[in-house]
């Protein structure tokens, strides 16, 4: 029998034998990182290591990565320190996370909802435009988009906010671990990252800051993470959440082949009647987003899981709810919402792997046309 083909990586990537090892040999390690004894030192060692591991990957200091429990809390922590730090209009992209737009909903502050174009690229112009209106504001633009993979113009964006005193956050889960990062060259104040989306442990991430920012203190008791957030450190998530950026950052380069394996897939599903969403638009090598009129993204989804096949209709974070994705419905094609579907690889993907989801697709799409005569 083959083995299932996991193309959901986007969604969480598979954990990495390194992320693992480490994962384990913390576990048997024991001992509670705020203690000052022999297994409190190494504890505390291990998140140390951690903490360079993960700087390393994006190209900052040690000192300027608090660890936190994933993503959404990063997101929060980054954007909460910003308001406390007196930025009080918020503009986000429309393709941002929810956990990114939900949070500045929480604030009552209201919310600017900055477009995109057709190929979901912000736009710098719109951008620049609203600034001129005021200063100071908290702008938020993803680093690279969790259903389409479309890296945005983050740089180009940062000198924009920052000419105008504001303060710009990212959220860069999707693209950590999939393309290069450097903190600096970014112009970001803050980064969120999330430990499983590049092959660590779920339930560890870290906010990442520039130089002369500071983070707010929004969870109170101990003085973990220099006093920004309370609470005995999880200990084997940030080991395995280091070990996995090590090993990332070690892998960029290899990860960009699947980008050839990527377009070969999407030629065969254009060829029989899908669009490519992002596709004149810089994307992550191992995210293809499609479309295919009249194929809804849960047949889609139910069609390839049966076959052996695992892929997702937009974002993983919906309580395993299929809806019209809001991501391409940004991007102005609300006809082809109710119908994407996401392919994403991970480290571990092979070219077996592209070719399989292809055939298995194909099958489907043939299966959906014979059920319905007019949508073929």
């Amino acid at each position: 029998m083959t083995a299932p083909t996991y193309l959901d990586s986007n969604a969480t990537a598979k954990a990495r034998p390194e992320a693992i090892a480490a994962v384990e040999a913390a576990l048997r390690l024991g001992g509670n990182p705020s203690s000052v004894h022999a297994a409190g030192r190494a504890a505390r060692g291990l998140i140390e290591a951690a903490r360079a591991d993960v700087a390393r990957l994006v190209g900052a200091t040690p000192g300027a990565v608090t660890f936190v429990s994933g993503g959404t809390e990063a997101n929060a922590l980054a954007m909460a320190s910003a308001v406390a730090a007196g930025h009080r209009r918020i503009i986000i992209g429309a393709t941002e996370h929810d956990a990114v737009r939900a949070t500045a909903e929480s604030f009552g502050l209201g919310v600017e909802i900055w477009p995109v174009d057709a190929n979901g690229l912000a736009d710098l112009a719109d951008l620049e435009r609203r600034l001129s209106e005021g200063d100071g504001a908290l702008v938020c633009l993803m680093l690279a988009n969790n259903e389409t993979g479309v890296i945005q113009p983050v740089a180009e964006a940062a000198r924009l906010v920052h000419r105008a005193g504001g303060w710009l956050h990212v959220d860069a889960v999707q693209g950590a671990g999939k393309i290069a990062i450097d903190i600096a060259d970014l112009g970001a104040d803050t980064l969120a990252l999330s430990a499983h989306k590049l092959g660590g442990p779920q339930g560890s991430g870290a906010v990442v800051v520039a130089g002369g920012v500071r983070l707010s203190r929004t969870q109170h008791g101990g003085g973990q993470e220099r006093g920004l957030r309370a609470g005995t450190q999880n200990v084997p998530g940030i080991a395995g959440f280091g070990a996995a950026a090590a090993a990332a950052e070690a892998g960029l380069e290899s990860l960009q082949t699947q980008a050839k394996r990527r377009d070969a897939l999407a030629a065969r599903l254009k060829a029989a009647g899908a669009v490519v969403l992002g596709e004149a638009a810089p994307r992550l090598a191992q995210t293809l987003c499609i479309a295919t009129p009249g194929f809804a993204s849960e047949i889609q989804v139910m069609a390839l899981d049966l076959a052996g096949v695992m892929v997702s209709a937009g974002a993983a974070c919906s309580s395993g709810k299929v809806k019209p994705s809001g991501v391409v419905e940004a991007m102005g094609r609300h006809d082809l919402a109710p119908f994407a579907l996401r392919i994403s690889g991970g480290w571990e993907t092979t070219p077996g792997d592209w070719k399989r989801c292809g055939d298995a697709w194909l099958a489907a799409l043939a299966t959906q046309s014979v059920r319905q005569p007019a949508f073929a």
